[in-house]
């Protein structure tokens, strides 16, 4: 056995929001880290995360088994957290969901890894009607078979800086007077971005049990309309929260969806009919952030390091109490 500072991390996905995150994580408790991403020229800035050599961008499309299998090769840990919102070209939810994840567990397996684990997403459910949530589910399966002591975590709607939810809502706080509301009751359970990753860190080490999946759930669990009057406090605005029945939903994303970058797809509205909370189930067996000894950060805390950016005025600006 490696000492840990000498074991390698392979981590596909590792460029984005939670990857970014976990590669910082990791590399300050000296692990070796490639970074697999399709485009390594555009991974440079989670080099600086480690020291010189520590952290190296490697070329990987999780489509492609020949490049999967180089990417995990002498890797003694696997971290896949690749997933899509909207499908694009060949990026669809069935490849990068399913096939995907299954190449890089049948890989891990093949390459005798110590530990797998694999990012997938609350909600997840074969029988969903929403194809991200089936594909989801039927990827946690697939992962399962191929490496069936693999350590699969389900996040809720993950928020921090760069997130792409409050972020968004922050946004269109600034150009619009209205902020529609699809789902106006459906209920939520947002989980800090460091909380997730240090979950990812914790399992990737073996500090849980294996074979299992986890459900990751913050602090607060609040409706639709509860977390977007969070942005209009944490903006400063006043804009008015317009509920939005889904069926009207869906005749917008009809038309919607077919833009380059969808503002809004049908798939989407879907899955906002569901609630997105952690289980009776999970909570019975001892299958949630609980389990990492990990005390979830409330969005009070972390919200107002962030949103400041969408005020008139900034993060001078005077906030009423």
């Amino acid at each position: 056995m490696t000492n840990a500072n000498e074991k390698l991390i392979t981590i596909f996905g590792a460029d984005g929001f939670v990857g970014t995150q976990v590669v910082q994580d990791l590399a300050q408790a000296g692990y070796r880290i490639r970074v697999a991403v399709r485009r390594p020229d555009l991974a440079g800035h989670v080099k600086t995360s480690g020291d010189v050599g520590q952290i190296l961008p490697i070329q990987a499309n999780i489509r492609n088994m020949a490049s999967v299998e180089r990417a995990v090769n002498n890797a003694d840990i696997v971290i896949n957290l690749v997933g899509i919102k909207t499908k694009s070209g060949k990026q669809t939810f069935e490849a990068v969901h399913i096939d995907g994840a299954k190449n890089i567990a049948i890989a891990a397996k093949n390459a005798n890894v110590e530990n797998f684990v694999h990012m997938s997403a609350l909600g997840a459910d074969k029988n969903s009607d929403s194809i991200y949530s089936r594909t989801k589910a039927l990827g946690e399966e697939a992962v399962l078979k191929a490496f069936p002591k693999a350590i699969i975590l389900r996040p809720s709607i993950i928020f921090g800086n760069g997130d792409k939810f409050f972020n968004m809502f922050g946004a269109m706080a600034v150009i619009s007077p209205i902020l529609p509301m699809i789902g106006k009751d459906t209920l939520f359970q947002p989980i800090y971005v460091g909380d997730v990753a240090k979950a990812i860190s914790l399992a990737a080490t073996g500090k849980v049990k294996a074979s299992k999946i986890y459900e990751l759930g913050g602090a607060d669990i609040e409706s639709m309309q509860d977390l977007l009057k969070r942005v209009v406090k944490e903006t400063g605005r006043k804009n008015i929260l317009l509920p939005v029945p889904f069926w009207f939903a869906k005749t917008k994303a009809f038309f919607l969806q077919i833009l380059p970058s969808p503002l809004l797809t049908i798939d989407q509205v879907k899955q906002l009919e569901d609630d997105n909370i952690v289980s009776e189930k999970a909570i019975k067996e001892k299958a949630t952030l609980a389990s990492f000894g990990i005390k979830a950060t409330s969005m009070d805390i972390i919200l107002p390091t962030y949103m400041w950016r969408f005020r008139n005025h900034g993060q001078f600006e005077k906030q009423e109490i």
